[in-house]
């Protein structure tokens, strides 16, 4: 396999100050009001419960924005990225917003490493992490090492089912593999998914989709117990440009029949005391 975290990172390293200049992410109002949320993190607020005094880490956690809102519903929060770029811009939204958050540069198999065994009570993920992944099974292996007796891994996720498809076809059709492959799928894109005028020169990206059913059993043959489940109608980004409407929470769904496709899901599990 090539070196795709070093052609990710590249990728991640650019994206990072487009993605903390764009309104998509929402920096000034994370400075302006300390009420503030993620999106992402809203959408879930209330499937996330108390956060009050839980020890969290984020794993691939970008620029830090879905980190610093589970920090302000309580959490103690780490972060971990394999991008520096970003985690720059994540210390600095932390620092401006008067936030204590540990950050790390690593890959996401590395963490147990990093941080420890049994450290966390909450590990959480957000949408659009696990595609940058290649070993769904090694990710469950991860995410268990972390946990502590009793604590849980929340995941909010883009759809296997619509990672499939091709946004370029109207309409949509299925075109990647649904399960786990090998090898990566290897895009060559000068844009990213933020409102910018700005064009990447490090554009390939190294990905690759896990099933639904591979992502639930790495969690239970890693000792976790599924708890939650909940599939949805509506991503927090327009996946297929023309063929999505914005509705409310930011989130996009179909603009005909929305109940034919599965956008995106929400996952938690425990692992046994």
């Amino acid at each position: 396999m090539t070196d795709y975290l070093a052609i990710n990172r590249a990728n991640w390293d650019e994206r990072a100050p487009m993605h903390a200049a764009s309104a998509d992410y929402g920096v000034e109002s994370f400075l302006a009001d300390p009420a503030h949320l993620s999106d992402v993190v809203r959408f879930d607020r209330a499937r996330l419960g108390d956060l009050t005094g839980v020890r969290g880490v984020h794993l691939q956690c970008h620029i830090g924005t879905d980190t610093l809102s589970l920090s302000r519903l309580g959490a103690w929060m780490s972060g971990l990225d394999l991008s520096p770029a970003s985690l720059a811009e994540a210390r600095g939204l932390a620092e401006r917003t008067g936030t204590t958050i540990d950050y790390h540069e690593a890959p996401v198999y590395d963490a147990v490493d990093v941080f420890g065994a049994g450290t966390f009570d909450l590990v959480y993920t957000g949408v659009g992490a696990l595609c940058w992944l290649p070993d769904i099974a090694r990710w469950g292996r991860t995410v268990a090492g972390l946990l502590r007796p009793g604590g849980r891994v929340f995941l909010r996720e883009a759809h296997p089912m619509l990672m499939t498809l091709d946004e370029t076809a109207d309409p949509a059709w299925p075109r990647y593999p649904y399960f786990e492959h090998a090898e990566p799928l290897v895009f060559d894109e000068p844009e990213t998914y933020v409102e910018t005028d700005a064009r990447l020169s490090n554009g390939v990206t190294h990905t690759w989709n896990h099933g639904l059913a591979e992502t639930i059993t790495a969690l239970l043959d890693n000792g976790l117990t599924l708890t939650a489940f909940t599939e949805h109608d509506s991503a927090p980004w327009c996946a297929l440009p023309g063929q999505m409407v914005r509705v409310a929470d930011s989130e996009w769904r179909m603009r005909d029949e929305p109940r034919r496709l599965a956008a995106s899901f929400t996952l938690e599990a425990v692992k046994h005391s």
